[in-house]
């Protein structure tokens, strides 16, 4: 993955730029979401996952994304909003940014090379598609929006990915 996951220009919900080098040391899920989705739910075990694991190098980083159904029509403060009351999310929520085709983010650009567990690479299929990335971006492993944030699947590689006590 190197660096170019890191170098992707990002701005945080509102527009303040941002760096995703200050992410760099850490354990990171990247996960495009939307608020009007089957899968909004995931919010709730985002979070817990967030809860869990930031004391050990862990972080969520949301990326909003409208391109499926329309499900992310929402502004900034609206997701700001949303994000805060119906879920009390503390981690990373980003602008929304576009996920495939020509206008694809350039973190999404990188990410989207990443094959999942059947050897599939390319375009996002859903909201709540997951990405982990290691430190440094050594390894990123691919999750499918069906997959459950909190299932043992996610949960066990996030455990193999942080450093070990």
């Amino acid at each position: 993955m190197s660096t170019a996951l890191y170098d992707a220009p990002v701005s945080t919900l509102g527009g303040t730029p941002a760096d995703l080098h200050d992410y760099e040391d850490q354990v990171v899920l990247v996960v495009n979401t939307a608020s009007q989705c089957g899968l909004t739910p995931q919010y709730a075990g985002l979070q817990r996952l967030q809860e869990r694991f930031a004391d050990r190098g862990f972080t969520v980083l949301a990326f909003p994304c409208n391109q499926f159904g329309r499900q992310e029509p929402g502004s900034a403060d609206e997701i700001r909003a949303f994000c805060s009351d119906r879920f009390g999310v503390t981690f990373p929520v980003f602008d929304k940014v576009q996920v495939n085709g020509p206008g694809r983010h350039p973190l999404y650009a990188s990410l989207t090379r990443v094959a999942d567990v059947d050897g599939v690479s390319g375009d996002i299929q859903w909201n709540f598609e997951k990405f982990l990335v290691s430190p440094h971006g050594g390894t990123v492993q691919r999750f499918r929006p069906q997959v459950e944030p909190e299932s043992a699947e996610l949960v066990d590689a996030i455990e193999r990915a942080l450093p070990q006590h």
